[in-house]
């Protein structure tokens, strides 16, 4: 028997679940921090490291207390964050400015210049993530910081994802060149790939502005998967978090990859982490280049293969800002939604509210809703836009299969599955796949597995989501829902990238609207 914690940052509080080996998860505990946000700048989301540290030691605290152990028995933690969410250091790592969150989104123009340079240098880099650098990812938040903090660029020696700087934290270490760097979170936003040898040239860094002048030397250091160890919890924190000093702390990666681990994710899985956005992860034993997807990584998900990360990014933040503009809540707004039927609505909605991660990659999109008519009400909306998100990931699915990514069964994980049922029902019936939901949260299982991995419990991680991972809950298709979605999904497909793509050759659209008006009578008249 042997106890770990695992621990997930998300966007407003840390979680932390202490797991046994034998027992399962004895319990769960979570503590919040504040985002920052600006009033005049919407694109402005930061956040306090010391904040998420203080944070960390209270959850722990309180779930030791909770699941009534002696925190000594604790054997190893290990945690997963929000990505990209990047803090520039001094070379002592100590902080020199708050974390530009995953959803601060003010270094549009540093990606769209990143962008353009690596297809004008035809850099090879550029279309293992999607053929577009997002204003979310690393390195254009970085050039943003040091463009608009130049009293504090002589003191900059690095920058550090989220998890990597978490870690290194608690294992006590000041000096920069010392910090292990996750591949997962290196890879998938920072251009680094072993294919083209780590990170591209210095000379790409030093076209694009003179601020990277240098900037390659900042990042060496040893990049690794997450069997391996970033170091050991050092005593201050030991003491903080009411643990024993010198228990292993593996090498952290970004949530919705662990996410993947803890809801079972085997090769031929597909995961959607589905909350505020949507993450989904897939794994294969090949590296194979998937055009508009975000990111095909060696060892990012499981160290044994290549992880496949796409995603939508907006998916329950839809729904809520549906909710709020009706003057309630998605929980009162979802009351009744188990009666509506495939198409009813005659509504067809694109889930471009916050623009498009994936297969697009276009953060200028905007959201799009065809077919109101005087008598639609906030819920029928509801309902077109799950129906809508489902069609956004059956497009995701279609672009992996079509490049020899094993998509045959499908997991809905994240927090929103859970606790909607009619989401689960529809993804099924458009995605024509059953869809698997874990019993019960797995958000910070997958920290624990690899927790256990480091603490040497169990030596693969599938032994250890054989023990630790929940039993699921199977949506099937159903039927006479199949037929009516493949109607809508190819007139969602085609508005799709008629109006996503600046480039997209004329597409006949003008069925659309009777078909939708055609759609909903049929299946009106068939209840």
């Amino acid at each position: 028997m042997a106890i770990v914690a695992g621990v997930d940052f998300g966007t407003l509080s840390v979680r932390v679940t202490l797991l046994d080996s034998t027992r399962g998860r004895l319990g769960t505990a979570s503590a919040e921090y504040q985002l920052h946000r600006k009033r005049e700048d919407p694109d402005y989301a930061t956040q306090s490291h010391d904040d998420q540290m203080r944070a960390l030691a209270k959850a722990t605290r309180k779930v030791i207390a909770e699941a009534g152990i002696d925190g000594a028995q604790v054997e190893a933690i290990a945690l997963d964050t929000t990505g990209s969410s990047v803090i520039p250091v001094d070379a002592a790592l100590q902080p020199l400015d708050e974390y530009y969150l995953w959803c601060d989104h003010r270094a549009k123009e540093e990606a769209q210049q990143i962008t353009a340079l690596a297809h004008a240098e035809k850099l090879e880099a550029i279309e293992w993530c999607g053929g577009v650098y997002s204003h979310e990812w690393g390195f254009a938040k970085l050039l943003h910081w040091l463009r608009h903090n130049s009293e504090k660029r002589v003191q900059f020696a690095t920058a550090f994802e989220h998890c990597d700087m978490v870690a290194a934290t608690l294992a006590g270490i000041t000096d920069v060149r010392k910090v292990k760097r996750s591949v997962c979170a290196m890879g998938h936003k920072w251009l680094w790939n072993p294919k083209w040898g780590g990170l591209p040239p210095q000379e790409f860094f030093s076209k694009l502005d003179p601020l990277f002048d240098g900037i390659r030397a900042r990042f060496e250091g040893d990049y690794l998967t997450s069997d391996h160890i970033a170091g050991h919890l050092a005593p201050q924190w030991a003491g903080a978090l009411g643990l024993r000093a010198r228990i292993p702390i593996p090498v952290g990666a970004f949530d919705a990859h662990w996410d993947a681990i803890g809801a079972g994710c085997r090769e031929g899985d597909v995961v959607n982490v589905v909350g505020t956005s949507t993450c989904i992860i897939a794994m294969q034993k090949q590296a194979t280049l998937v055009p508009g997807v975000c990111g095909v990584v060696p060892g990012s998900v499981h160290p044994q293969y290549t992880g496949v990360e796409a995603g939508l990014s907006a998916t329950g933040d839809i729904f809520e800002a549906i909710a709020r503009r009706a003057g309630t809540k998605v929980a009162e707004l979802s009351k009744g939604l188990e009666a509506y039927r495939a198409g009813q609505t005659g509504l067809l909605r694109l889930s471009w509210d916050n623009g498009d991660r994936t297969v697009l990659v276009n953060p200028e999109l905007g959201g799009v809703t065809l077919g109101w008519n005087l008598i639609h009400t906030a819920q029928d909306e509801l309902y077109a836009a799950i129906e809508g998100t489902a069609f956004h990931t059956r497009i995701i699915l279609e672009r992996m299969a079509e490049h020899a990514v094993p998509v045959e069964r499908v997991i809905n994980a994240g927090g929103i599955p859970q606790n909607n049922q009619v989401l689960n029902q529809v993804y099924a019936n458009v995605l024509r796949k059953p869809v698997l939901v874990p019993n019960g949260t797995p958000t910070s299982l997958g920290s624990g597995i690899f927790a256990l991995l480091a603490a040497r419990v169990f030596s693969t991680i599938e032994d250890a989501q054989s023990a630790m991972c929940l039993p699921f809950t199977t949506y099937k298709p159903q039927p006479d829902a199949i037929p009516v979605y493949n109607r809508l999904y190819k007139h969602y497909r085609d508005l799709y990238f008629a109006l996503g793509t600046r480039e997209a050759a004329a597409v006949r659209l003008g069925n659309v609207l009777p078909d939708l008006r055609k759609i909903a009578a049929e299946v009106r008249g068939s209840a």
